[in-house]
């Protein structure tokens, strides 16, 4: 008797939160234009994304020879983080910068404000890199990637 009240009382609601969760999130998946997006910042792609785009960054550098670059971004936007991140072609971190309350003005339409991006990879081979614009409750964000070359 005790052995049936508690498979009613503790594993029975479990399963049919499981079952209903999943038809829950199958229906929703249906919808057009919905995704299943497990991973905070999502997969880096190539080109721009939103209303962000690299300025400055050309296809080849040397070595040694500097990686300078600047952020442009829609009028929408007010203050929050910027992120760049350049990573080699496994997709690991080389370098990454950060610039805290960058806040666009009238005069100066680039980011990062007061100050400039700038950094020199040693080493030959294919690289991405990755802007990303925190808003300043770090809830919301936008991305943009391009490839270059080291030689």
């Amino acid at each position: 008797m005790a052995r049936g009240v508690t498979y009613v009382v503790y594993v029975l609601p479990v399963v049919f939160s499981v079952i209903f969760g999943t038809i829950v999130m199958a229906d929703v998946l249906q919808e057009p234009g919905r995704e299943l997006n497990m991973m905070r910042f999502g997969s880096l792609g190539e080109g721009s994304h939103g209303d962000i785009q690299i300025i400055g960054l050309q296809n080849q550098y040397s070595v040694n020879e500097p990686v300078q670059i600047q952020i442009t971004i829609d009028d929408s936007y007010s203050c929050g983080d910027l992120y760049v991140t350049i990573y080699d072609s496994k997709k690991e971190a080389v370098t990454q910068s950060g610039y805290f309350e960058q806040c666009l003005d009238a005069k100066n339409p680039f980011l990062p404000v007061k100050d400039k991006f700038s950094e020199i990879i040693d080493t030959p081979g294919q690289y991405e890199i990755v802007a990303e614009i925190l808003d300043q409750n770090q809830k919301n964000s936008i991305t943009t990637s391009e490839k270059f070359t080291v030689r």
